[in-house]
């Protein structure tokens, strides 16, 4: 039994873009999983994601298109768990760290939804620090 679905998650698209893929599937689907794919889509880490709907809706799952730089190195060169579910990790806006210097970003949960560090700094709203990504 996993424990840590978001980790999963973030491992699997680390280990595929390692591997050279071009997309990787995620499984199962949860809204969570896919808040945090359109923050990676909007800070430029993932070129997109697809939801695949089943008539069972516990198959569905979710399609990630891997981006890589000019070079053929991936996007994503690491990623590290921050809040994990032994050990909660909560912030205020001032106190989120700025990952790799800008390079990198947080994913953070707030009350306005699952945002980027530079946008919860922006909006001016603290929360549970997820994961790191760079």
């Amino acid at each position: 039994m996993m424990t840590d679905k978001i980790a999963d998650m973030l491992i699997r698209i680390k280990n595929a873009q390692m591997r050279g893929k071009e997309e990787v599937e995620i499984y199962p689907y949860s809204r969570l999983k896919e808040a945090i794919l359109n923050v990676l889509k909007r800070e430029g880490f993932i070129l997109d994601y697809e939801v695949i709907d089943d008539e069972n809706p516990a198959r569905r799952k979710i399609i990630v298109k891997l981006k890589y730089y000019p070079d053929g190195s991936p996007m994503i060169t690491d990623v590290r768990r921050v809040s994990k579910p032994g050990r909660r990790i909560y912030m205020g806006y001032r106190e989120i760290p700025r990952v790799m210097n800008g390079l990198g970003i947080a994913i953070v949960s707030t009350s306005k939804g699952i945002l980027s560090d530079r946008e919860a700094r922006k909006m001016k709203v603290g929360g549970e620090v997820l994961a790191e990504v760079w």
